[in-house]
């Protein structure tokens, strides 16, 4: 584990301070300033090419944090190396919104692939933890299912699945519920409250359904010409 800065928060999961984030040479968000407390959910809106994934992706080490100061899950942003990386990532969740599933083997064996991908050995231990997890989604007995053989929202379910197989600190979701129906959006936004409550895990969801914000109230925060504000759920 890197050496948590002396600025960082014990009670933050994140801390930014005067971060630049930057795509290539280009300067995407300037002076971010961001505190997420241990279990808070936040989304996170703005226009699409405002940087919100950009922000995401320097919280999960695939844009490297150049100015500024940064710490994620104990992790020194501005320490990252390739061999770290997967270090910090097996401290996180990340949800996306096309799932990303691999559509050539089933659902267990997805999680099996990412499991073995962050070091576990165990094959009774694996099982144990899948089945764990895909009971907390609400999937109990859907292991052998292939993705094509399942809706949009079991699809996504399967994809949160997979972000808690390593008691995530932080799940960091990207636009989670868009191409999901309404009724299909609540049920996923109840079972991301609930792992949040439950496992105190804190959330950044990235969102364009303001509905969503209203009907499920959280700290919000805008991107919005290139910096990170802070405003009220019934401010959007």
């Amino acid at each position: 584990m890197l050496q948590i800065d002396f600025w960082m928060n014990p009670t933050s999961i994140v801390s930014l301070s005067q971060a630049n984030i930057y795509q290539g040479s280009t300067l995407v968000l300037n002076n971010v300033n961001l505190e997420v407390g241990v279990g808070e959910f936040i989304y996170m809106i703005g226009k699409t090419g405002s940087g919100k994934s950009s922000l995401l992706k320097t919280m999960y080490g695939d844009i490297y944090l150049k100015e500024g100061n940064g710490v994620v899950a104990g992790f020194n942003l501005k320490d990252m190396s390739w061999k770290k990386i997967p270090l910090l990532r097996r401290n996180l969740g990340i949800v996306f919104q096309d799932f990303r599933l691999l559509t050539d083997r089933n659902v267990y064996d997805n999680l099996e692939f990412v499991l073995k991908a962050t070091g576990w050995k165990d094959k009774a231990l694996m099982k144990e933890k899948i089945e764990n997890v895909l009971t907390k989604v609400g999937l109990k007995n859907k292991g052998v299912k292939m993705p094509y053989e399942m809706s949009g929202g079991e699809q996504q379910r399967v994809d949160i699945a997979r972000a808690l197989l390593n008691n995530p600190k932080l799940i960091l979701a990207d636009e989670p519920t868009g191409n999901l129906d309404p009724e299909t959006t609540d049920e996923i936004m109840q079972l991301l409250f609930n792992i949040c409550r439950d496992y105190q895990t804190a959330f950044i969801m990235a969102t364009h359904d303001y509905s969503i914000i209203q009907k499920y109230p959280a700290r919000v925060v805008r991107i919005e010409n290139g910096e990170v504000k802070e405003i009220s759920a019934a401010g959007v």
